[in-house]
């Protein structure tokens, strides 16, 4: 009882950290829940060799509902671009699937590693402000083009992200305006967020290490109090955001996520 108290406190600090940061920084999904989850799980001491799953496991939990309200405000404005969705999306299923299975094999230090080096070219790409032009006028629509969102998919799923940090930059590369490249990633959110749920409900179930509360390596404490908490934190971030510019925005995201990506590469290295 003591230890589902704790890991209730647990979820609820990472849920209101998580939403707080999202306001403010404009970001949602694994980028913040991943890193405050992990942490939270090692307070309350989760075998170490678990508890990279469980953070990206129901990161990609959480990203469910977000994604699905997301994609539809975006949809309704015309800013999701259905062409693209339509050719991506399977590749992407593919990627997800891929990148869950062996999420749920390899070392926990793994994806730490992983998720820190991606968390760290992030943070420098925002804190340098780096600006990159289009290699072209749209986004091609040939099939060899089919590895890019299949990578982005296998990727998103291993660390726990809904693929937008990789999805938007990708497609603004390609053209894609970046309102419709937003909303398009938002959708492909739900795509890898959902297979990934599922492969890692499956992956990870009767492990004996597990916390109270999980369905395989998916916490559901942590997907019922995380969810609704960073739904409610996130509009006090939004307000603090208005009271800066969007240099001081990106310069705050970028070594917040340096911080815990440098964090999580030394305790996966130690």
């Amino acid at each position: 009882m003591n230890e589902l108290f704790l890991l209730a406190l647990a979820m609820l600090g990472t849920g209101l950290v998580g939403g707080l940061m999202a306001g403010v920084l404009g970001v949602g999904g694994g980028v913040v829940i991943v890193p405050m989850l992990e942490f939270a799980l090692g307070v309350i001491g989760v075998d170490a060799s678990i508890r990279m799953h469980i953070a990206v496991a129901t990161s990609l939990a959480t990203i469910i509902p977000t994604s699905i309200a997301s994609s539809r405000a975006h949809y309704r404005r015309g800013g999701v671009d259905l062409v693209i969705a339509r050719r991506w999306a399977p590749w992407i299923l593919l990627g997800s699937l891929a990148g869950t299975w062996v999420a749920s094999q390899v070392d926990s230090r793994v994806l730490a590693i992983l998720f820190a080096c991606l968390a760290v070219l992030v943070a420098m790409r925002m804190m340098l402000n780096i600006r990159t032009r289009p290699l072209t006028q749209s986004v091609p629509t040939s099939p060899a083009l089919a590895p890019v969102p299949a990578l982005i998919g296998f990727v998103s799923a291993m660390i726990g992200i809904g693929g937008g940090s990789l999805t938007v930059p990708t497609m603004s590369l390609m053209g894609e305006p970046i309102h419709r490249a937003v909303g398009t990633a938002a959708l492909f959110g739900l795509v890898i967020a959902v297979p990934g749920t599922l492969g890692f409900m499956a992956t990870g179930y009767g492990n004996p290490l597990l916390p109270a509360g999980s369905i395989g390596f998916v916490n559901g404490l942590g997907f019922a109090l995380i969810a609704p908490t960073t739904v409610f934190a996130a509009p006090f971030g939004a307000r603090l955001a208005h009271a800066m510019n969007q240099r001081q925005l990106s310069l705050i995201f970028g070594v917040f996520l340096l911080l815990v990506s440098v964090r999580m590469l030394v305790r996966a290295l130690a």
